[in-house]
């Protein structure tokens, strides 16, 4: 921890490292971590620059902060929101339902995670491969169990997360707020349950050939007639 941050010893040290992480979170919300300098943080959370270096040796060392202490955070929400789930379906429901009720209280965390892709790509790896090793070990349990299918559960983990992630930004970070998450989450888990094929799709050349509804004439190429006009053509 210590080449994260220097741990503050008083409640004023924690009230003024509070302030720089809020401030921040925001900057990088608003700016992106190039755009967020450390004058502009230590401006907004209302203290000197110097202060900053009190806690963090450099920005890269307080964003590496943010992303592991998010991710955390991430984590122990769904660990709670789905503790007393009886099964695995109850806990993908619950886990949805409680990651896009969080991002709705913290729209930032998109920024904050997804910017580790541009600032140092082994961040943005390492947030992905410890989120999906916790998810693997949850889906392991409930394959053995028989609630499972026999599937990689590396892939289905890494799909599951694309589902929130996706269906949070749509959502809760891009949408106006009015959406109805049960409503979202239960489309979600209607698709889970039951997949997103049906047992009545048409093979390719069905679909190609299938005229369009408002299709009043029917016309079908004649290749007698071409053959015939080359020959013509010969003589």
């Amino acid at each position: 921890m210590d080449e994260l941050l220097k741990m503050p010893q008083t409640a004023k040290g924690m009230e003024t490292l509070n302030n720089i992480l809020s401030a921040a979170a925001q900057l990088i919300y608003e700016k992106g971590y190039y755009g967020a300098n450390i004058a502009d943080i230590t401006k907004l959370a209302g203290v000197a620059t110097g202060t900053f270096y009190v806690y963090f040796s450099s920005k890269i060392s307080l964003y590496r902060y943010l992303l592991l202490q998010f991710g955390h955070q991430i984590r122990k929400e769904m660990s709670q929101k789905t503790a007393d789930c009886r099964t695995r379906r109850e806990a993908e429901r619950e886990g949805l339902k409680a990651w896009l009720q969080y991002v709705q209280k913290h729209p930032y965390v998109y920024n904050i995670i997804w910017e580790s892709l541009y600032v140092d790509r082994n961040l943005f790896k390492e947030y992905y491969e410890t989120f999906s090793k916790a998810y693997c070990a949850g889906l392991r349990r409930a394959q053995e169990d028989g609630e499972v299918k026999d599937v990689d559960l590396t892939v289905l983990s890494y799909m599951l997360m694309g589902i929130s992630n996706f269906v949070g930004l749509k959502y809760c970070l891009l949408g106006d707020g009015s959406a109805d998450l049960d409503q979202v989450v239960d489309e979600a888990m209607r698709v889970l349950d039951g997949g997103m094929f049906t047992d009545e799709a048409p093979t390719r050349q069905e679909r190609v050939s299938k005229p369009k509804k408002d299709m009043n004439f029917r016309v079908e190429v004649d290749f007698g007639f071409l053959n015939n006009r080359e020959r013509e053509g010969d003589q």
